[in-house]
């Protein structure tokens, strides 16, 4: 099954949402910023790698939150959601159309990515700290 990735990047309490680009097949939706792995990259490598070609900002990637896997006619993966630290840099928009700071309570009233809004809930089950 297929690895993609997924920041958890938290900031006051609240986490980073971005929203996917016009013309994208997902256009409009929010979801947590990552991306899927290359040939022999480890998630944290992979997720470094995203967040830099995204939104060309410098991260450190913490520990291992959870993980859900997503089935559809057109594809199957596992999204693997990792805590992220903000480093070094702006963040530019190359890959998004806009990002949003959101408290975890809130994120429902984004109109999400079928994966991410499950990742919310088993985010939630788990009781994140948003500190």
């Amino acid at each position: 099954m297929q690895k993609v990735v997924a920041a958890v990047l938290m900031k006051e309490g609240r986490v980073l949402l971005a929203q996917r680009k016009k013309g994208d097949r997902f256009e409009g939706l929010w979801e947590f910023p990552g991306g899927k792995l290359e040939p022999g990259e480890t998630p944290e490598e992979g997720l470094e790698r995203e967040l830099s070609e995204e939104f060309g900002i410098e991260t450190r990637v913490g520990k291992f939150l959870c993980s859900v896997r997503h089935y559809s006619a057109s594809q199957s993966f596992e999204l693997l959601a990792y805590e992220v630290f903000h480093v070094a840099r702006g963040f530019n928009l190359y890959d998004h159309e806009d990002i949003s700071w959101v408290f975890l309570e809130e994120m429902e009233q984004y109109p999400l990515a079928e994966p991410d809004a499950a990742l919310i809930l088993k985010l939630k089950k788990l009781g994140l700290s948003m500190k």
